[in-house]
């Protein structure tokens, strides 16, 4: 039995199970909530293909009434980025899309400014040169999937397409979504549900049906909302990097990411929500090559491909080193996904983190509602390093 552990007095709701051996995972779990102020939180590890982690505590929203449960949902941000490749990996395939083909031949509009010979490749390495919409948008307009996409084919490039890369914050997933709209006719929110989700049995969803919002937690945006806009006369690089995060004003979610018009959007970059379950689940078949319980959603050789380096050194959004494969972020010295070389996944805003080791054969999911830092996060540093300090006790 575990002490009911307390937070300034009042008693901390922690659930689930975690195996006696990852003993250290529950006890960094709530050390977050001592010592790094989460709120409320969810993480789950798989190894070997067998949960060992299934925790979750805190509250759900800021006034603190209501507690995290088995179901709660949360907005999990980037992470979904990694559950959008896999929905364009599976239609490459299929001989439904191309990595090296320019995408115009599917979506002819696409090629207007610029970009007739930009290629899914670069779309999912981050290299395409359309991290930001240079147009002003209105408030609002993320979550308008035809205005969007409008937008994306008037932009011309902020940057030669494969000669740099640079974080597609936002519109990675209206890039992807829109190339498995043009293939298929379906959502990329519904191709991941009828896909990946459902056979799975993963709790995750791009679009997220209204009859499952009462489950979704209340994501803590720091208050005073966005920043206000920069006076004066933005250098070309200043303003791309402004317009990533902040035009339209809320693509980033600040001021919508808690209503219901967010939640029932497609914003695939952006607005995924889930369970740690959920999120471990898909990397638990990741880590095995892309198949678990005899359900396979990517084949081995089409995970090699995705997990290879096609991008690392300067990042022309971020200002520092990224690293990527397709899709997904690959493990770099400066921000680790696990030990070994072959660490891949997906970090969100916040702090929430999938990713797997095949090598340790460990699959990792991490939800919170709350914006920590977001490059060196202390809350999921601390998850992860207790998994692998459990393994190594073993």
């Amino acid at each position: 039995m575990h002490a009911t552990p307390e937070i300034d007095g009042r008693p901390l709701p922690v659930g689930g199970n975690c195996d006696a051996r990852f003993a250290a995972v529950r006890d960094a779990f709530i050390g977050n909530f001592k010592n790094h102020a989460e709120p409320g939180a969810a993480v789950a590890v798989a190894v070997d293909g067998r949960l060992v982690v299934d925790l979750w505590g805190g509250w759900a929203d800021r006034a603190r009434t209501q507690i995290w449960r088995h179901g709660t949902l949360v907005n999990f941000f980037s992470v979904g980025k990694a559950l959008t490749t896999l929905c364009a990996l599976r239609l490459v395939e299929k001989n439904l899309i191309s990595l090296d083909e320019p995408v115009a031949r599917l979506w002819p509009e696409f090629a207007a400014h610029g970009k007739e010979a930009i290629t899914l490749r670069h779309i999912l390495a981050h290299q395409a040169g359309l991290p930001a919409i240079r147009a002003p948008l209105p408030d609002g307009a993320m979550l308008d999937w035809p205005r969007m996409v409008r937008e994306l084919e008037a932009q011309s490039p902020w940057w030669t397409p494969g000669a740099a890369h640079g974080y597609h914050v936002n519109t990675f997933g209206f890039l992807v979504g829109e190339i498995v709209r043009r293939a298929t006719g379906n959502s990329l929110g519904a191709l991941l549900r009828d896909e990946v989700a459902g056979p799975l049995g993963a709790d995750i969803h791009i679009g997220l049906p209204r009859a499952e919002h009462a489950r979704a937690a209340e994501f803590l945006w720091p208050e005073g909302g966005r920043p206000k806009s920069p006076e004066g006369d933005l250098s070309d690089e200043a303003l791309m990097k402004w317009n990533t995060y902040w035009n339209p004003p809320g693509i980033s979610g600040a001021g919508w990411v808690n209503s219901p018009e967010w939640r029932l959007a497609e914003i695939p970059s952006t607005n995924g929500h889930g369970t740690a379950r959920g999120i471990a689940r898909v990397y638990q078949a990741l880590a095995a090559g892309g198949e678990t319980d005899g359900t396979r959603i990517v084949s081995r050789e089409m995970l090699a491909e995705a997990t290879t380096e096609n991008s690392f050194g300067p990042d022309r959004v971020l200002d520092r080193e990224s690293r990527f494969g397709l899709g997904f972020q690959l493990t770099q010295a400066e921000r680790k996904l696990g030990p070994n070389v072959g660490g891949f996944g997906h970090f969100g805003a916040g702090g929430s983190l999938g990713f797997c080791d095949p090598e340790a054969r460990v699959a990792f999911g991490y939800v919170t509602n709350d914006m920590g830092p977001r490059w060196q996060n202390p809350r999921n540093r601390a998850l992860m390093e207790a998994v692998y300090a459990s393994l190594g006790a073993a």
